[in-house]
This record gives structure tokens, sequence and C-alpha cells, in this order.
């Protein structure tokens, strides 16, 4: 079959025939339809210091993906069929730890991450742990294909109460602007989207933002205060991992109120811990992966439902052999979600 591979350390992914996956006893085979390209993808095609520490080539990369089952393993006790649509949790944990088994597995200190610690979907078929995977049920392909992300979205805003709430979103790449619709959906009272990127803040309106403004000519703070009546923030979603983010969030977050982060930043980020965490009494929560499988399912419900739409996200669709031009698409910073289009 046809993949994507990170074939040697060094910079570069490529394009080339590799053995189809066999399918275990507990495992589904899939033949993947779409698969999402993420800044993950980006680092290992960079071989970046976190690439190199992490990843050991060669293998298949990419972790977001959807497809239709073509086997299933003799032991799946779940009743899947080939032919079933279904997209797949890709990290594969232990079950057996702690956090496994206190239903904390999204942050499993044995996860394997397909594409990342294991062969990944950027490929015609792949197979995974029947335990991971989930039909989609009505869900189109190139949407399942990217509820990995979506995921981290659903994970970062609704991990505390939003409805009636003031959202203040940092960071209007694809889980920022899903976040803007989430929010959105979940009945926030406004929500704000800040990016420095005009492109991102066009998508973010697409997906309802109240007000999508750029710090370097725009008044944020004057906006979060006026919708929140001067109160600030009651959530802050940290979604870009720059400091300059990270301390506006810390200062428009009202009282008592809560920031989430997702985004990573680089390196060391200076905080005041005593005026902008303790002396606020704010709670705040990092964010890893989706809490399996309660995010999931909270997903499921409102994409089934029609509240949430991500498909104004989606700007670049590739085959899959233009991997060259899938990351640099992500690159230009133009682009909202990339896919590749491969089975469909």
């Amino acid at each position: 079959m046809k993949a994507i591979v990170k074939a040697a350390p060094g910079r570069g992914l490529v394009v080339r025939d590799v053995a189809k996956p066999a399918c275990g006893p507990t495992d589904v085979l899939i033949r993947v339809h779409h698969a999402g390209v993420c800044g993950t993808d980006l680092h290992i095609y960079d071989w970046n210091p976190w690439a190199q520490g992490r990843c050991k080539p060669p293998f298949t990369v990419g972790h977001e993906f959807a497809g239709e089952i073509v086997e299933v393993g003799g032991e799946v006790r779940e009743d899947f069929r080939p032919g079933e649509l279904v997209t797949a949790e890709g990290h594969v944990i232990c079950g057996h730890c702690l956090q496994c088994r206190t239903g904390n597995g999204h942050v499993c200190q044995k996860t394997q991450i397909i594409g990342v610690d294991r062969n990944g979907c950027f490929a015609e078929y792949i197979a995974m742990p029947a335990g991971n995977v989930m039909r989609l049920d009505g869900i189109p392909t190139e949407i399942g294909g990217i509820m990995d992300p979506m995921g981290n979205a659903f994970h970062t805003v609704l991990s505390t109460a939003v409805h009636g709430s003031v959202v203040l979103i940092l960071g209007c790449g694809p889980i920022g602007c899903f976040a803007v619709g989430i929010a959105t959906a979940a009945g926030a009272a406004a929500v704000i989207a800040v990016d420095v990127n005009p492109k991102r803040l066009e998508l973010a309106r697409k997906m309802g933002a109240t007000r999508a403004l750029n710090p370097k000519t725009d008044d944020v703070d004057a906006a979060v205060m006026e919708l929140s009546k001067g109160d600030g923030a009651d959530l802050v979603c940290e979604m870009s991992g720059a400091p300059s983010a990270l301390h506006s969030g810390f200062r428009l977050v009202r009282p008592g109120g809560r920031v989430h982060l997702l985004g990573i930043p680089d390196g060391d980020v200076p905080i005041d811990f005593a005026t902008e965490i303790v002396f606020k009494g704010i709670t705040i929560y990092g964010v890893i992966g989706r809490r399996m499988y309660e995010t999931w399912h909270l997903m499921q419900r409102y994409l089934r439902s029609g509240r949430f739409d991500p498909r104004p996200v989606i700007t670049h669709r590739f085959p899959l052999d233009q991997v060259d031009a899938a990351i640099a698409a992500i690159r230009s910073g133009d682009a909202g979600k990339v896919i590749f289009q491969i089975g469909a």
C-alpha cells in the first residue's frame, strides 16, 4: 500500500510502498478515507528537537483519520462489521496503570500515539485496537477524519460549564476555531477570539465568534470588559502557547475564573504566581488529548445533532502523494484545517 513515511532521521517525509498491516485478533483493519494533517506532523517533517527525542524512524506518519472497516479480528467482542464507517482514538493506552484505572487514560504514562510511536494513518490502510475504534453513524468521514483535534477543542472548552459564560479564546488555529464553534454551540453568552492572522480571524467569525480581534490593532482588554460587564472572562482557553497570550489570559480572566491551557510554549514562560494566579483565585487546567471516552461521546452528540459544524475550518484538501504541498499549506499560515483525501 502507499503511505507517507518518516524514512530516516532528518528533514522531510516520503511517499512509498509499504506492507499492508495485518489485522491482529483484537484489531480492526480500516481502509482510510480521510486523514487530518497537524502541527505534530510538521514537527516530524522538520525533525525538530521534540521529534528527535520521541520518534524512531522508519514509521508511517499521521494520527487523525476516518475510514471503512475491511476486516475484523477473530477475538473482537464488539459487533463491528466490514463496510462500517469509523474513526478511532489515536492514543493507544495500557489499560492497567493508575491513570487508566481511575478514568484518566488520556494521561496514561505508557501511551503510544499512532503516527508518532507506532505506524500511523497517512496510508491506505491502518490496523487499530478494536477498543479504540468508534462508529461514525452518519458522520461523514471528512469530519470523522478530524475528530481527534476537534476532541482537543471539546476537552478544552467543555471541561467546565460554559452556558451563559463569557469565553476568551486565544489563538485561532484549527483547534482554536473549533473551540469558538463549540463554545457558541454550548450557549456561551459571548465568545471572543484573538489572533494576529487575519485569515484565521475570518475563520473564527465563520465559526460564530462574537468578536474576532487582532491584539496588534484591536483593544482586546476593552472588548472583554465590555462583554463581561467589567468582570473579566469566565473562561479563557489558551490555544497558542505564545507567552504574550498566556499573560493576557491571566490578566483578563475574572477573579475565580478558569484558564484552560492547550497551547504549548516553545520554552520557559516566567509567571507572577502571586498576582496572576494566587491572588485572583483562578483554576488552571492543563489539557492533553481527549478524555477517553467521555469527550468522544460528547463530540459525537454535538455533531449528530447538527449543533456544531466544523466544516468551515477545512480549507485545504490534498491527495496522499502531495505531502510537501500539505505541509507547505500549514507552514504558510493561510490554512485552516488541512486534510488528505485517500480512499474516499
